[in-house]
């Protein structure tokens, strides 16, 4: 009885919030295991535990190398971590319901819509079937493609190498197992390969637009004036964010790279910040403002019910759309010819604000207790919140302090803003008087 009256208190925030939790706690017990690690030692709990909550949130910031101090089973578990952490604990869940053939009660569905920013509860069912054929059906198709690559340099091996990296890639979760060749390497020794890169890439992009995107392109196809105006802001904002970034690197960065590999790690390093984490050239090597772009790109991130995180690209259309509105002195903000409603620009300014003071803090944080440069940690701490997973390579060497200071972005960067707030509020009244106004001059 207990159980049910608990389960009744519980809103949907506060279930995605308990499931995320859950399956990091999971994750952390099966890492521990001496047989989850090449060694055969127990791994420590802080180790496990950030090695878990990165897969979950489908972030990619390690401690150790994937691919030299986990056994295989290790490498398993992190990449169901990354599986379950990418589609969605709340999805995955109701998948397994779905195929029982149970029926999804109505509480259930408004946790469904929660968790993938579905814009109503009607059709949920359908579109979470949608999720889960769409996401199995391009990791393995991707996966056949990179195989060939991968077996040609690995053997036999190459064939969970290619399914590992399709996973990793379309989660938008940046661990990789190529630390065989170099630890900590990521796919800098593919950065000439065309197959790897536009595979790779194609995946972060495919994962990070959002399956709601996909589910209005693949119901209106190529009639443009059907889509949802959130599609048509997405599908815009992520080509400015990957073409105007992508130019940048081209002509600024990489000067000492031929033409070909330095196009394909300018498209590569546009792409990856939301929110991947592959790298395959040393950011270390990049110019303080190439990373400060890098910083900026990691914390918008990608779309909407997305395997991403970050600010969302939305979010960013939302506000620059509300300052422009500002300049031309109108009253509401407007995109494609639909007004954007308040409190969609309440929430974009609140949730950029606690993304920004998230990044500024943690990295303060950081930087005072381990005497690194602001830019440096400002740089792990922006891909911690934005669930990146890019690192400077000060990660491994962070003390306890510093590392649940990662875990705890990582976790707010997966989860959300809102998803917080809403799960913490949950008791709040709604207010039903206003007081008296008055204006206050700002700027």
């Amino acid at each position: 009885m207990g159980v049910v009256l608990l389960k009744r208190k519980l809103t949907s925030f506060q279930i995605i919030i308990l499931g995320f939790s859950c399956v990091i706690l999971f994750g952390t017990f099966l890492l521990m295991l001496p047989f989850s690690s090449r060694s055969g030692l127990a791994t420590p709990f802080s180790d496990a535990l950030f090695t878990s909550t990165s897969a979950v949130c489908v972030t990619g910031l390690i401690i150790h190398d994937t691919a030299t101090y986990w056994s295989a089973f290790g490498q398993f578990v992190i990449l169901l971590l990354i599986q379950i952490g990418g589609m969605g604990v709340i999805t995955v869940a109701a998948s397994f319901a779905m195929i029982s053939g149970r029926k999804i009660s109505l509480m259930q569905r408004s946790t469904m819509q929660e968790a993938i920013s579905a814009p109503k509860v009607g059709g949920i069912v359908r579109l979470t079937g949608f999720i889960v054929r769409v996401t199995l059906m391009m990791e393995l198709l991707c996966a056949a493609v990179m195989a060939p690559v991968f077996c040609r340099d690995f053997g036999k091996k190459g064939l969970w190498m290619a399914l590992f990296h399709s996973v990793s890639a379309f989660c938008n979760a940046g661990f990789d197992l190529l630390g065989v060749r170099t630890p900590f390497s990521s796919l800098t020794s593919y950065a000439a390969n065309p197959v790897i890169n536009f595979t790779i890439m194609f995946l972060i992009v495919f994962g990070g637009i959002g399956f709601l995107t996909w589910d209005d392109i693949r119901t209106n196809r190529l009639h443009l004036h059907k889509y949802r105006m959130q599609s048509k802001v997405i599908l815009c904002t992520t080509a400015v964010l990957l073409i105007v970034p992508a130019m940048y690197f081209y002509f600024f960065e990489f000067a000492d790279l031929t033409r070909k590999e330095r196009l394909l790690s300018s498209l590569f390093q546009a792409v990856t910040p939301r929110t991947a984490g592959f790298n395959t050239v040393e950011l270390t090597d990049l110019s303080e403002a190439g990373q400060f772009i890098t910083i900026a790109l990691m914390l918008i991130g990608g779309s909407p019910g997305s395997t991403a995180g970050g600010l969302k690209t939305t979010t960013i259309a939302v506000l620059l759309t509300t300052a422009i509105s500002t300049f031309r002195r109108r009253e509401n903000a407007n995109l494609f010819g639909r007004r954007i409603d308040d409190d969609v620009v309440k929430n974009a300014a609140t949730i950029s604000l606690m993304y920004i003071t998230l990044c500024c803090t943690g990295g303060l944080i950081i930087s005072v207790s381990e005497g690194l440069p602001m830019l440096t940690c400002l740089f792990e701490t922006a891909s911690a919140v934005g669930t990146v997973g890019l690192s400077l390579g000060i990660t491994p060497e962070l003390n306890l302090l510093s590392r649940s200071v990662l875990i705890l972005l990582m976790f707010f960067g997966r989860v959300g803003g809102l998803t917080l707030i809403f799960a913490a509020l949950s008791g709040a009244q709604k207010e039903v008087s206003k007081l008296p106004k008055e204006k206050i001059t700002v700027g």
